[in-house]
């Protein structure tokens, strides 16, 4: 799995606004609300430091003014707290709200523990993707993956040609359309593609020899503010850089794999997220089919896991 089509939002780099690219209050149904919910997103993202008033007016763009007042009455009622130097962290009661929270998302606290024995065995960051909606978001990250789009919150769009595993075990029907909405000259191999995923239980993410830094420059440039038609473009010039998973001959002596994603399945055999590790380098054959056998299990046992749990 790797972000490679289509306008992917990274949910962690668009969560506190740029206020060159969007005046206060620009979109928001309710300012007031929206300059709230910026503050603490802000903090919830250096959930371990305090940051300075002057920090957060930067980082959140908002005005002096502004920022105190609402860490003030954000402090008073014990969401935020500031230190003798005037800084400012989360309160325990936005971790009580939080820690309630997790109660909504079990999949992600029975996967957790199986997430860092798997790193720990193979040795390679790994994370867990979720499906919501026609979206694929990142949710656990372990490990530190060289791939600057790996983070937590990161949203990828359920689109050709990646998120295969996904796919792969849909229905005909759903298969069908998702091929339709893919560049034709791929149609063929993802097909292909999709039945050797089937059939090995894990799609592999590779790259064009010497491509990453290209696609890492175009990526950046993808996700700035551009013309929907100009990114069009660059997700085409995108897909040209990539070669589409392995068939069984294509394997040679060294395969060069960024990802590797197995299915975790609901209680009806739905892929409802994904198991993935993120080698980035090049492995043998038989590397590879180890790490692909090792990621493979951790997904059964976690749906197995959330399926005890449920």
């Amino acid at each position: 799995m790797t972000p490679t089509i289509g306008p992917a939002v990274d949910a962690g780099q668009e969560a506190i606004p740029d206020p060159a690219r969007a005046g206060e209050g620009s979109g928001a149904l309710s300012p007031p609300t929206h300059r709230v919910v910026r503050v603490l997103e802000l903090l919830s993202r250096y959930a371990t430091e305090r940051l300075s008033l002057a920090r957060i007016v930067r980082e959140a763009g908002l005005s002096r003014a502004t920022a105190h007042a609402v860490l003030a009455q954000l402090t008073a009622d014990g969401w935020t707290v500031r230190d003798d130097d005037g800084c400012y962290g989360i309160g325990l009661r936005l971790l009580t709200v939080t820690r309630r929270a997790e109660a909504a998302f079990p999949l992600r606290r029975t996967a957790l523990p199986h997430l860092r024995t798997l790193s720990e065995q193979v040795g390679v960051p790994v994370f867990l993707a979720e499906r919501d909606g026609e979206n694929i978001v990142v949710t656990e990250v372990v490990g530190n993956p060289s791939a600057g789009w790996i983070r937590q919150g990161r949203r990828l769009p359920l689109a050709p040609p990646v998120c295969r595993e996904f796919i792969a075990w849909a229905p005909e029907s759903a298969r069908t359309a998702w091929l339709a909405t893919a560049d034709p000259a791929h149609r063929d191999r993802l097909t292909g593609v999709l039945t050797e995923i089937r059939a090995r239980g894990y799609s592999v993410e590779r790259l064009v020899d010497d491509s990453t830094p290209m696609l890492e420059a175009l990526a950046g440039l993808r996700d700035s503010p551009i013309t929907a038609a100009l990114r069009a473009q660059l997700g085409s010039v995108i897909t040209d850089l990539i070669t589409i998973d392995y068939l069984p001959d294509e394997l040679g002596a060294e395969n060069a794999v960024v990802t590797l994603a197995a299915p975790i399945r609901d209680r009806g055999g739905a892929v409802v997220a994904a198991v993935v590790s993120c080698p980035d380098t090049r492995l043998t054959k038989q590397e590879l089919n180890d790490l692909g056998a090792a990621t493979s299990a951790t997904a059964d046992r976690i749906t197995t896991g959330g399926e005890d749990e449920g």
